[in-house]
This record gives C-alpha cells, structure tokens and sequence, in this order.
C-alpha cells in the first residue's frame, strides 16, 4: 500500500514540477527567453519540486487557518450576548456537515487520477485508499493547531479543540461510505463538479441553521457538542471497513473522469460528445431562431438567441434569489423596528462589500467561455477574424449582452438597496439614493467589461477548451483579491459611490482602447 501511494504522490509532485514550468513558459516577456529544455533542466526541476512541496504545505495548512480564523473565529465573535465558545462549537458542527457533501476530497475529478488509473494502469482501490487516508491525515494534522489557538481564544476547554480536527475527519468518512453505499444502491455517483440540487438544499440549510440560530440565541451547548462528535468519530470507525472492502472504485472513477470534468487528448472524443449532447440540450437550432441586425451584430446576436438559455439561466436565478432576499429584508426590518437603525448604518458606509458580492455573481467570465468553445475556437483559425477593425466591433456587440446579462439581477439588486435604504431609516443627503443604484449598476458594468477584456488580450484557452495561461489565472486571483480586500472597508455611500462610477467609466475607455492595439495579437488560439 505505501509503494502505491509512493508512486502516485511522485506522479503528483512530476504533475505540479511540469505545470510549474508550463506557467513559467506563459508569462510576457519571460516566455520568448525560455526554451523547451527546460523540462529537463535539473535545477528549474528542484525549483518546481519546492513549488509542489510548498503548495502540499498551504494545501494542508492555509486553507484551515482562514477557515477557522475567518469563516467560524471571525464571525462567532460578532454573536453579542452568547457565549463564544457555543458559538464557536455551534457553526463548527453544521460547517463540517455541510463540508463533508459538498467536499467529499474522495471524489474530486483530477488529472492525476485519470493518469495514475488509465494511464499507469495503476490499482484503482488502492491508489483511491492511500491517497483518500492521506488527505484525511491533512484534513487531521492541519486543522489540529488552529482549533487549538482559536478555539481556546474562544474559551472552548482544550479537550474540545483537540476532538475537533477528528470530528471533521470522521464526518468525512461517513459521506464517503455513505455515497458509495448510494452508488451500490442505484449506480449514481456524485462527483464534487456536479453536485445534486438537493446537495445545495441541504447546504442552504446547514448553513441557515449556523449562522442564523445564534442570532437568536440558540446554540448547542458544549457537552451535548462533544457528545455528538465522539460519537461521529466512533461511528465512522465502523465505515472503514466498508470503504477498505468496497471492490468498484474503477468503476466510479470511469464515471468521474469522463463526464466532461476534463479535456484530455487519450479520451478527447469520448469527452467531445458528452459536451456536445449536453450543449445541444440548451441551443436553440431551430430555423425560427432569427435577426434583423446586419453584420457583426447579426452574428452576436444570433449566437445569444441561440445560446439563450446557457447565457441568461444564471442571471434569472441570481435575480430571483436576489428578489426574495430583499422582500425578506425588508419584512424583517418592518418587523423587528431595533434592527432597521442596524441595517441602515451598516448600508450607509459598507458599500464597498457589494464589490465583492458583484464580483461573484458576475456571469462575464462564464459567458466568455461560452463563447470561445461554442463559437471562437473554430472561427479563430480564420485570419479575418482577429483583424483589428473585426475585433473591435464584435467586442462592442459582445460588450453590450455581456453588460445586458448581467444588468438583469444588478437592476434588481441597485433597487432593493436603495428601498432598503429609505424604508430602514433613509439618509440625509438625498443624492446618496441615485448614487447607490448607479454605483451597482457601475460595479456590474466594470466586471462584465473586465472579464471580456481578459479573455481578448489574454485568451486563455486551447482547441480542447483547456485553460492555458497563468497570466490569465494570476489576474483573475488579484481581481479576486482586490475584490475581497473591499469586504474591509467603510466608506460612506456618496464618496465610494462616485469614485465607483468614475473608475468604471475610464475602465471602459481605456479597454476599448487596448482592445484595439493588442487584441489582434493576443485574441488567438492557445497551444
């Protein structure tokens, strides 16, 4: 068992050492000075090894301490008039319960496994078996010293803190075996890419019930806690024999590995037709599909017609449930008079919050995707197509439904915080009621301008659809960054608001200036 999971920990670390180098080789300027040599340069490989041991270290250790620190230590404080520790307790238990449907580790498609398994031909249950019980050590070994120090910040007694981490562990192994029991039951599987509605009904109201009962100061006190872990940890004790005895890993993992997760050339055809017949489902090919428009912006607008329902479902759903999120809002403050002077100080300077909160339901990056792999991969080998003056006005065109898309559940969202604003309490500068619906409507459009804009100057994909670029990556995390950095700051409505709408308005021009000078060079098929 240890030489199995020896091989496929070298197979792993081999993986990271040649992506590391593949990243190098994708970034400006750098990539011209590099040759092909340099996977097999020795010392750039001992480079590559300490990258893959020191993602191994965050992977085990960076993860849980901003788990710990700012999902559960962070948030359990803001609880007055509870307890810390119950509190502390309290979400632990339902996030791990939720974590352990939504994060099985055991059934997360990696190119990893396809090679170890397809390629390598390597024993499927015991490659699932080691590298599933060293992942579970991880989960052991890095939460252990962050229970510990937030835990007892929290004054949860040490005994506690020490049970925590195999409680997590434990929760693990139950769905696993639970799952597969399920497989065995009626043959489906649920990989962690494509989780099952009822999954995120039930993550829906695991979270609720954490973080919403200590409002209303209901926690599960600290022995009946301890209780119910160690009575976990003994039940899932019991699970181990079933997963050491369960003989269809293989067959899982033909499921998993082939269901459009992954884009490998061994099994390109395969993976080609279940895209297909899923896309097929969702365009519209009918020849009543049609447009009045001419050139450039009859081919969008036909490709959006047809590509309704992939473009705009998301949309309708984040507006709905935006909707009803602030429906219940404002309920809530008609109900509860105390609350509404909370709501309406906080809506007064947290403005900047909502930048993150944008940044996450906007669908710019999801509908640039489906426009290079259901149009621009076939018509970027065509040279026509990456002409300047082409370039610009199918950005333009492409611009205009990205920011439509995306204007659905900003609009919603702009409104209900400025009703929310007037029926909690109002404010006393009366521009500040215009600026708010505006600065949400500037933040959905500078996110659709800038996920377009990526992808023309930084097309990051291949023919098979595989994301190519680490330029691409590294800017999509500082975006990312720089969005959740906003979560800290207070600044009032007027200030934020009008320097938001600036910004988005110069973001535009300088865009569609770069897009004129640079996309001819870059907007291309990766290799």
């Amino acid at each position: 068992m240890f030489s199995c999971f020896l091989k496929s920990f070298k197979l792993k670390t081999t993986y990271r050492v040649n992506t590391f180098i593949y990243s190098v080789k994708q970034l400006p300027i750098i990539k011209n000075l590099l040759k092909n040599t340099l996977y097999s340069n020795k010392p750039l490989k001992v480079l590559g090894l300490i990258f893959s041991i020191i993602l191994e270290l965050i992977d085990t250790f960076l993860g849980k301490f901003l788990y710990v620190f700012l999902i559960i230590f962070s948030l359990a404080s803001i609880y007055e008039g509870e307890s810390s520790n119950s509190v502390f307790i309290h979400i632990f238990i339902f996030l791990t319960i939720a974590g352990s449907f939504m994060n099985t580790y055991m059934f997360n498609p990696t190119k990893d496994k396809y090679y170890a398994m397809f390629s390598l031909r390597m024993d499927a249950k015991l490659y699932t078996l080691t590298n599933y019980y060293y992942t579970i050590l991880k989960v052991i070994v890095g939460f252990l010293p962050f229970t510990i120090i937030f835990g007892l910040m929290s004054h949860v007694p040490l005994i506690i803190c020490l049970i925590i981490p195999f409680f997590v562990a434990a929760a693990k192994i139950i769905v696993a075996s639970y799952l597969l029991k399920q497989y065995e039951k009626k043959d489906q599987i649920i990989d962690e890419n494509h989780p099952l509605k009822g999954m995120w009904i039930l993550t829906g109201i695991l979270l609720a019930l954490a973080f919403a009962l200590p409002y209303f100061h209901l926690t599960i006190p600290l022995i009946p806690s301890l209780i119910f872990m160690i009575i976990t940890i003994i039940f899932s004790l019991t699970r181990l024999s079933y997963l050491n005895n369960f003989n269809k890993y293989k067959e899982i993992y033909k499921i998993i590995l082939t269901e459009g997760n992954m884009n490998l050339a061994s099994y390109k055809t395969n993976s080609t037709n279940i895209q297909k017949k899923q896309i097929e489902k969702q365009i519209n090919i009918k020849d009543n599909v049609t447009s009045n428009k001419h050139g450039y912006a009859y081919f969008n607008d036909l490709f959006v017609k047809r590509h309704s329902k992939i473009l705009l479902s998301s949309a309708k759903k984040v507006t709905v449930f935006a909707l009803i999120a602030i429906i219940v809002c404002i309920i809530i403050i008609k109900a509860l008079p105390p609350l509404a002077l909370e709501i309406n100080n906080w809506l007064l300077v947290m403005l900047p919050y909502f930048v993150f909160i944008m940044y996450l339901i906007n669908r710019g990056q999801v509908v640039s995707q489906a426009m290079f792999m259901n149009c621009d991969h076939s018509m970027l080998t065509y040279g026509f197509y990456r002409e300047p003056k082409v370039i610009l006005n199918l950005f333009r065109e492409r611009l205009k439904s990205v920011i439509i898309i995306n204007l659905l559940p900003a609009t919603i969202i702009g409104l209900g915080l400025t009703l929310i604003l007037f029926v909690s309490g109002g404010t006393d500068n009366i521009l500040e009621y215009p600026l708010l619906f505006i600065s949400i409507i500037a933040m959905s459009i500078f996110f659709s301008v800038h996920h377009l804009v990526m992808y023309y100057l930084l097309q990051p994909y291949n023919v098979n659809s595989e994301m190519k670029s680490s330029t691409y990556q590294v800017v999509n995390f500082l975006t990312y960054l720089a969005c959740y950095w906003m979560i800290e700051l207070q600044i009032p409505i007027f200030s934020f608001g009008l320097m938001t709408i600036i910004f988005s308005i110069l973001y535009c021009l300088i865009s569609l200036i770069l897009i004129y000078k640079l996309a001819p060079k870059t907007f291309k098929l990766r290799v």
